[in-house]
């Protein structure tokens, strides 16, 4: 009998997991996906923790500045993540149905619409960053400040949508371990660059953003250049580029949903900067570095919702509802239970205000962030139900219902949240803190329910028809 060593191995080291998905040990299954995205993800975070670490060293301003601005370009990603995750998951069904060549049309499909995506919005925010910094409230050097970053920052989107459509297509395969490496190189060399230009140089958050740009540049390259190989599972055709509107009409109805879902929720994060700004620099900083440790938190969420997605879209394809469903809730239940007792311990004084601390030498600021971490760790075990059952519907086609669920999260539950708090309860900037926990919780309860209800298995389609 194998050890689990070997099965490790073995998982990691075929070219297609497709029929470990479909047919191996859910457990397992579910952890060999997902260990490599929460480490993928987990290095993606060290981007911005890196960036948040050597602008705390610097100043409030400079933390600011990227803090004000970060969900609008979160807006661009998640508009161009729509594409590759709706054509993400028309490839698992494909590979669940065993139709290669359909699969293969579609990374052609998926990379050709977020390469011209890209470019054409990397060029428009170049241009019109002075008036969205503007009305985003941002003046003096904190607005010079903004604008610095965006706009070498945007030139990233090439770039990183080409790191998107590599994991996008090895994910949909079953292969979580390739994306993890090609990240690693790539914190690896922004980890280098931060402190030469944010130092050494002082070039404030200009120097931010060139550092990540920099650092996304080789790893695109070596991404393109592995998805152009023959002998891979699916790859780029470059003599075969040619748009097939079907196929894209199927990207638009699968990832429009999600490109729609993501970037309304973003833009709600955009207003919420702009809520937050108002109580000052200070508060501001506390909430970007409370936001992105709490995006470690919640990185095995994501994560196990992803690998949740790919589970049940390859068994949907191959028409195994039952296992999809089943691997759906085990998944649920683990991430759960993680999160809880995870989210206890962060949630702790003695443990959250020392991490609170790397990244802030103002006391006032670590009094902010601390209290908003430890609420949101308390909390955090909803996002386990959240992400696996948004998993669940994505990887049976029902993107809608994520949209009708993401946009209300934001754009109901979480001002509603905030007026009553600000404006009855009189919470002043706690207000933020308890209108982000109270929102997500509901949109967790709404999901679960939409479950319960087994709307997901109402008009089901194996999509890759």
């Amino acid at each position: 009998m194998n050890t689990f060593k070997q099965k490790i191995t073995e998982f990691f080291t075929r070219k297609n997991n497709s029929d470990l998905i479909l047919n191996g040990n859910l457990v397992n299954v579910i952890l060999f996906l997902s260990v490599p995205i929460i480490i993928n993800s987990f290095l993606q975070t060290m981007y911005n923790l890196t960036d948040t670490y050597w602008l705390g060293k610097i100043g409030n301003e400079p933390m600011a500045a990227i803090t004000l601005v970060s969900p609008l370009q979160a807006i661009i990603i998640n508009l161009g993540q729509g594409i590759t995750l709706g054509g993400a998951i028309l490839i698992s069904q494909y590979v669940g149905a065993g139709k290669k060549d359909d699969a293969k049309d579609m990374v052609n499909q998926i990379f050709m619409c977020s390469m011209i995506f890209s470019i054409l919005l990397s060029i428009s925010f170049f241009i019109f960053t002075p008036s969205i910094v503007t009305w985003l409230g941002a003046d003096g050097n904190v607005h010079k400040l903004s604008c610095d970053y965006l706009k070498i920052v945007m030139f990233d989107m090439p770039f990183l949508f080409m790191l998107n459509l590599y994991a996008s297509v090895n994910q949909a395969q079953g292969d979580t371990l390739k994306p993890m490496y090609l990240n690693f190189f790539g914190i690896i060399i922004n980890m280098f660059l931060d402190p030469l230009f944010l130092v050494v140089f002082n070039w404030g958050a200009a120097g931010a953003a060139l550092a990540t740009l920099l650092a996304k540049v080789p790893s695109a390259l070596i991404a393109f250049y592995s998805l152009n190989k023959k002998e891979k599972g699916l790859y780029i055709d470059l003599k075969k580029l040619k748009f097939n509107g079907k196929k894209i009409k199927k990207v638009l109805k699968v990832g429009l949903p999600i490109a729609i879902g993501g970037s309304t929720m973003q833009f709600g994060f955009l207003l919420m900067s702009r809520n937050v700004l108002k109580y000052g620099e200070i508060a501001m900083a506390a909430y970007g570095i409370g936001n992105k440790i709490n995006g470690l938190i919640t990185i095995q969420s994501n994560a196990i919702g992803s690998a949740t997605a790919t589970i049940v879209g390859q068994n949907i394809g191959a028409g195994q509802i039952e296992r999809a469903e089943k691997a759906y809730l085990l998944a649920r239940r683990m991430i759960v239970l993680f999160l809880l007792f995870g989210g206890i311990i962060l949630s702790r004084k003695f443990i959250c205000v020392p991490i609170v601390s790397i990244f802030s030498d103002d006391p006032i600021a670590i009094s902010y962030a601390s209290e908003f971490l430890s609420i949101m760790a308390i909390c955090c075990w909803t996002n386990g139900i959240y992400n696996t059952t948004i998993g669940l519907f994505q990887g049976c086609g029902h993107t809608i219902i994520t949209l009708a669920v993401d946009a209300p999260r934001l754009w109901v539950f979480r001002f509603l949240t905030l007026f009553v708090c600000e404006s009855i309860l009189n919470m002043g900037v706690r207000s933020i803190w308890f209108s982000v926990v109270v929102s997500n919780a509901i949109a967790s309860l709404i999901l679960w329910l939409l479950y319960k209800f087994k709307i997901w298995k109402k008009n089901i389609e194996n999509i890759s028809e």
